[in-house]
This record gives C-alpha cells, structure tokens and sequence, in this order.
C-alpha cells in the first residue's frame, strides 16, 4: 500500500517558570517530514504555517483590542540534521533556504552522541561549509556583554 506525504504539524505547550520569571514556551513538532519517497516541497506546509501566525499576530495587533493577544509566532527553527551521510541532504538545503528569511534557523547535528569527538567536529565543518556555500542564513549567536566573566565569555566562545 502506497504511504501518501504527510508533514503533520503539531503543537505542545509548557509554562515555565525560573527565578519568579514565567514564560509560555510553545514547541511545534513536524513528524513525518522528510519522510516520503517523493519529497518535493515537504517544507510547503510548514512554510505556510510559520506564515499564517506572522499574519495573524499582525491582525491582532492592527485591531482595535491589543490588551490580550497571544504571540504564536515561530521565533526560532530548530533545524535536526542527519548524523548519517556527508553533509546536507539536497532536502535539508531546500528547507534551509525556503525558510531562512522567515525563521531563525539553528541547525542541530541529531544524535551526536552516536558519533566520536573527531566525527562530530568533521560534520559540523562540513555543514558550516554547506551552509555558506548556499548562502542560507542561520541564527548567530549575539556578543556577549563586555562585563561579563571570562569563563562566561568562554562557554558563549565555545558554543559559538
């Protein structure tokens, strides 16, 4: 029997709170992507979803009552990439480049645990070679503040 493509896109919620700070932290969950024997435009669907809760936080923040609205934009992509192979599959490079302009990508070596420290460094240029070859965007790291400790300045070096 023939599996048809589905990307389907599914949202958990947890409220966390640290230090009497509380935030709502959404985590939307794409299983099945990149799934299928024909995976041509697969990221489709989660294009038009980061889309469509860009347009409508913009309506709910050009309407006339502001004072409750809920922010469901997708502010970040954690993007997981295959431990398997050599580099970026021609579907990671699709995804990346279709939604680069829309999301910040972090791009995350899954199951790297799996692979030796020599592996892990060996894919990560690979990908970072890949990744400014096709000239995709990606989430960087901010500087850290002048005042901060040099072991801070260290830890935000090393994951950098």
């Amino acid at each position: 029997e023939r599996i048809t493509q589905t990307v389907e896109i599914t949202k958990h919620v947890v409220d966390i709170e640290e230090k009497g700070v509380k935030l709502r932290l959404t985590i939307v969950d794409t299983p099945g992507f990149g799934d299928a024997v024909n995976n041509t435009e697969c990221w489709k669907p989660v294009a038009d979803y980061i889309d469509q809760q860009f347009e409508q936080y913009f309506r709910d923040e050009s309407g006339l009552n502001r004072k409750n609205i809920q922010d469901n934009r997708v502010h970040c992509c954690l993007y997981f990439i295959s431990h398997f192979g050599h580099g970026l599959r021609p579907l990671d490079v699709e995804f990346m480049r279709a939604l680069h302009q829309r999301v910040n990508i972090v791009p995350v070596l899954a199951k790297a645990d799996t692979l030796t420290p020599a592996e892990v460094e060996r894919m990560k240029n690979k990908i970072r070679e890949e990744i400014d070859h096709y000239g995709i965007r990606i989430y960087q790291f901010p500087e850290c503040d002048s005042d901060e400790d040099e072991e801070f300045k260290l830890q935000d070096q090393a994951l950098k």
